[in-house]
Formats: C-alpha cells, sequence, structure tokens
C-alpha cells in the first residue's frame, strides 16, 4: 500500500477548494477596489492549471463520465443560486411585477432567438450546416444564462449600490432566473427538430412536452412544494421544533431536494427552484427568520468559485479550429461580438417603455449589456449532448454533425462573454477615473494664474461684507476688521467677509473673563488684486478666511469638563 498517491479526486480538489482559499484572502480588493470578481479569475485560474497549459486538472480525460460529471455540477450551482434569488426577493415581487418580467423575458428571448439565428448566414457558413449551426447558437443564446455570481456582484457589490437603483437590481436578478428556467423551451425545439422525423412531430412534442409538461408542470411543481414547506416550517416554528440554524439549512436542502424530485419526473427543475424559492418567501416570513445570515453568500462563494474553476479548465481550447466543419477562430470571434451586441440589447432599447423599473436608454443599455453567458449555457449544451448521439469522424448524419459543433461554439461563446461581462465593470470605473483626471487638468490649466494654487477651489462669488458679532480681544484684530469694512480703500473692492456665530453659551461661558474664562477671536484675511480699476467689482476679490480661538482657563477639573 503506497502512503503518497497523486489521485484525481485529489487533484481536483486541490484545485477547486485552492482557490477558492486564495481567492478569499483577497475577496475585497478584487471586489470592491479593482471590480474583478471570481467569475474572471476563477476562469482564468482553471484555464492556468487545465491540459493546456499546467496540465495538472483535465476535467475532459473523465472519459464518459466528463458529460454526466459536468451536468450535475452545472445544475447544483444553478439551482442553489436560482433558489436563493427567489428567496431574496421581495415578498410578491413575482406578482407585482409579472408585467415588467413578461415585458422582459419572453419577447427579449425571442428576439435574441431570431436574431442569433440568423448570424451564420452573415458568417457564410456552408449551406449544407447552416440550419445545425443556427439551431446549435440557438441553445447558447436562449440560455441567456446570466452567471448568478455575476448579478449577485452587479446586484450588490459596491459598484452596484452606487449607479444601479434599487428596483432596477431585483428586476435583473428575477430576469436572470427566469431566463435560465425558460432555456428548456428553446433546447426543447432544436433537438425535435433535429431528432424527430417530421415537423409536425417537432412541433406537438415541443408544445406539448416542452411547454406543459416540462416548463408549466415545473412551475407548479416548485410553487407547491414551496408552499408546502413554508406552512410545514411554520408550524414546526410555532410549535418549537425547528431552531434558527435549521432555517438558513434550508437554503441549501430545499434546493437539491426540489431539483431532485422535479428531475426525476423530467420536468424543468431550474425553474421549479427559482417557484420553490419565490413561492416559500411569499409572505416574507421565511425572510424574517434567515435575516442577517451569511449561509447563502458563503455557500454561493464556495459553489461559483469551484464551478468557474472547472469551466476554465474544461473550455476545449482545440475544438476552436475545426475547418471540415466550418469553425474557424476569426469565424468564432465574429459570431461572438455578433451575440454580445445583437442578442440583447436592441430588444431592451425597444422595449424598455414598457418595463416601469427601467426609467432611460441608459438604464436599458446596461441591462441589454448585462446578460452574460455561462454556467446556464454549458449545461444547456451539456445536456443536449447527452440527448444526440455520440458523433463519429467525420459525422455521418446532422445529429452527430450538431453534437460535434455544439460544445465548440458554446464554449467560445462562454470565455467571450466571461471576458467581456466581467471586465466591463473594471474598464468603466477606469474610464470614469481617466475622465475626470483629464477635465480637471483641463479645469487647472485653463484658469488664470493671478490665483494661488491653493485658491482655485474657493467660492469666486463673494458676498457683501456684514459686520462681525464678535468681539475682538487685540488691537491687531481691530485693525483687521476695520481694513475689512472698509469699502474705498485702495486695494479693495469687494470684501468677502465672514464672521463665525459665537458658540453657543454655556453657564461656565457667561462668566466674564475674570471668573476664569477669555475668549479671544482672532481675524484674518487674504486680500488679492486682480486690476488697478477698483470700480469694476467683477474683477477685484478679496478672500477672508476668518479663525476664532476660544481659549478656557479652569480652576477645577469639573470646570474643565463642563467647557469642553
Amino acid at each position: 500500500m503506497q502512503l503518497t498517491e497523486v489521485t484525481t479526486p485529489g487533484i481536483a480538489y486541490i484545485c477547486l477548494a485552492g482557490f477558492v482559499v486564495a481567492f478569499s484572502m483577497f475577496s475585497l480588493l478584487a471586489r470592491e477596489r479593482i471590480y474583478v470578481n471570481e467569475v474572471v479569475l476563477g476562469t482564468l485560474f482553471g484555464i492556468f492549471m487545465g491540459p493546456y497549459f499546467a496540465g495538472i486538472f483535465d476535467p475532459r480525460s473523465w472519459g464518459e463520465h466528463t458529460n454526466a460529471i459536468t451536468l450535475e455540477i452545472m445544475r447544483v450551482v444553478l439551482a442553489t443560486g436560482l433558489f436563493a434569488i427567489g428567496v431574496e426577493l421581495p415578498k410578491s415581487y413575482m406578482a407585482k411585477h409579472a408585467k415588467s418580467l413578461l415585458a422582459m423575458v419572453v419577447p427579449t428571448m425571442a428576439i435574441g432567438w431570431v436574431i442569433v439565428a440568423g448570424e451564420p448566414n452573415a458568417r457564410s457558413l456552408p449551406a449544407a450546416r447552416l440550419h445545425i449551426v443556427s439551431r446549435d447558437i440557438c441553445l447558447s443564446d436562449a440560455d441567456r444564462s446570466n452567471h448568478l455570481c455575476c448579478y449577485r456582484w452587479l446586484t450588490g457589490g459596491k459598484f452596484a449600490r452606487k449607479h444601479v437603483p434599487i428596483n432596477l437590481r431585483q428586476l435583473l436578478s428575477a430576469e436572470s432566473a427566469a431566463n435560465d428556467g425558460l432555456a428548456y423551451p428553446f433546447l426543447s425545439l432544436s433537438l425535435y427538430l433535429t431528432l424527430d422525423k417530421t415537423r409536425e412531430a417537432a412541433i406537438t412534442h415541443w408544445v406539448l412536452i416542452g411547454w406543459l409538461y416540462q416548463v408549466v408542470l415545473g412551475i407548479v411543481l416548485g410553487s407547491m412544494l414551496g408552499l408546502l414547506f413554508s406552512h410545514l416550517m411554520k408550524f414546526s416554528h410555532r410549535r418549537g421544533f425547528i431552531d434558527r440554524e435549521s432555517y438558513v439549512a434550508q437554503y441549501l436542502a430545499l434546493a437539491i431536494f426540489i431539483t431532485g424530485v422535479v428531475s426525476t419526473i423530467g420536468s424543468d427543475d431550474l425553474l421549479a427552484a427559482f417557484a420553490a424559492g419565490s413561492a416559500i418567501s411569499w409572505d416574507g416570513d421565511f425572510n424574517v427568520h434567515t435575516e442577517g445570515e451569511v449561509f447563502a453568500s458563503v455557500i454561493d462563494l464556495v459553489l461559483n468559485c469551484a464551478c468557474f474553476v472547472y469551466i476554465g479548465a474544461w473550455l476545449p481550447f482545440k475544438s476552436f479550429t475545426i475547418s471540415d466543419l466550418g469553425i474557424t477562430p476569426w469565424r468564432l470571434i465574429l459570431l461572438s461580438c455578433g451575440i454580445m451586441f445583437l442578442r440583447r440589447i436592441p430588444a431592451i432599447l425597444a422595449l424598455y417603455r414598457w418595463i416601469p423599473e427601467i426609467t432611460s436608454w441608459r438604464e436599458a443599455l446596461f441591462s441589454g449589456h448585462f446578460g452574460p453567458m455561462g454556467v446556464g449555457a454549458v449545461f444547456i449544451s451539456t445536456l443536449a449532448i447527452t440527448r444526440l448521439p455520440t458523433p463519429a469522424d467525420p459525422p455521418t448524419s446532422q445529429q452527430e454533425l450538431l453534437a460535434s459543433v455544439l460544445q465548440p461554439i458554446v464554449s467560445f461563446v462562454v470565455l467571450s462573454s466571461i471576458i467581456i461581462h466581467g471586465l466591463s465593470i473594471p474598464f468603466f470605473n477606469l474610464g470614469v477615473n481617466v475622465s475626470r483626471t483629464v477635465s480637471l487638468s483641463a479645469t487647472l490649466t485653463s484658469r488664470s494664474r493671478v490665483y494661488p494654487e491653493w485658491l482655485l477651489g474657493i467660492n469666486r462669488n463673494p458676498t457683501l461684507p456684514t459686520e462681525p458679532n464678535v468681539e475682538v480681544g487685540n488691537a491687531s484684530s481691530q485693525t483687521t476688521a476695520e481694513m475689512l469694512g472698509n469699502k474705498s480703500h485702495p486695494r479693495v473692492a469687494i470684501i468677502h467677509a465672514e464672521s463665525l456665530p459665537e458658540p453657543p453659551r454655556s453657564p461656565l461661558r457667561d462668566r466674564d473673563p475674570v471668573d476664569g474664562v477669555q475668549r479671544t477671536v482672532n481675524a484674518s484675511a487674504e486680500v488679492v488684486e486682480e486690476s488697478s480699476d477698483t470700480t469694476d467689482l467683477r474683477q477685484a476679490k478679496v478672500v477672508h478666511f476668518p479663525t476664532q480661538d476660544i481659549r478656557v482657563e479652569c480652576d477645577t477639573e469639573a470646570e474643565v469638563v463642563a467647557a469642553r
């Protein structure tokens, strides 16, 4: 028996958990200072540890079990994230904002589906493979798999709190969850059109199975299970059978349980998890018992970090060039750019007037841009692979051709989305800082050098002098005050004099100076002459900076405290 042995599970544990440990050490710096989250960093770490660089961690070396393992990892990450989004939304949110969600989700997905389906034609792909690749791209688009962690970062991070309104953050969270769940109908349509013998049979299966059995039944089952467990937990709480820790544990336990139940019967498990999360917190009681707990955030961080390290090592870089199938890097780049700009932005810009939460075209542009593809796209493409025949080399049928080109295209789009969406906020923040620096520099150089540098930020609209209401304690201060009040002074045209109000008088301060309290007021003024012509009141300016020092002499400690 060997004491030391390098095993595949051991390497996976080291890579996945090691990144979580390393990222946690600098998570605040990454998220709040440079605005880079675990999505980008985890993917880069996975690529580095993967088979094309370090060669340490290779999920595709696990043989025939690779697709099954990938599918279940993505399923767990998506289900827990969707359930958490449903729980964290305000109570009855889906009912109150149903109109906005319907206007944002269904037409946007349909319009994007049609637009992206035409992308291969624009890229001049061979006509024999046109509709196959079109359906393939529709799979990656219909998912519209908003990285859950990216949206949680956008909706809950420092940048979001500063720049994104709360109603828009909540809408983006709900829309991201609904998009992931509604990917099933678009996936099933493409599969039925590919696998069924006739188009009529494909449409029939799509309506009965894709919509009624998977989507509708998934929503109904998820909602019923969520309401059922909500009432059970209320009953247990009233009887004293459940504690706070058990409430919080439902984030993970219920999400996995409902996903297992619904996926066993072949319905939409992701949409069921989101529906269950919304139902269980419909009246807000679940949120009251879990308020302030960080368990969900901890689980979300661990799962997302590990998931994107896995995705980075899973990416098939070698498959990005398959000339025989019409897949080349430049076509993938053009296709990805078209998807990023046309899949979502035009639809939301056209529909945002019917979405009350989006108040301007800038918010519509922001909402349209941040529709990243990641975990959900990998899940949907892997699910499609498991339902298609194993491709031969070269492919002998349309089904095998679709299975051959599916993951290379989807994985390249996912990688492009991670780069573009993950680095959008850092570049935006950099652009804002550079713009402010250039604007400040131009402002400073354009102003006259008559004034000292430290006076450039002072208010340049002086007011007429007011009579000081303080007692002047020495001759020099009195002389200064007289000069400031003399409008005919040869070097002064306008006096900007401000006097500080006398501090509130306490019983101790009402005493005479002989009783131990002495007040001394020092006033100072800077006179700046811009023009010899003192009749032009717009030219000459004076800046007055009064200072007031109160000196207190006390005999006892009690008087010192009272004076303070």
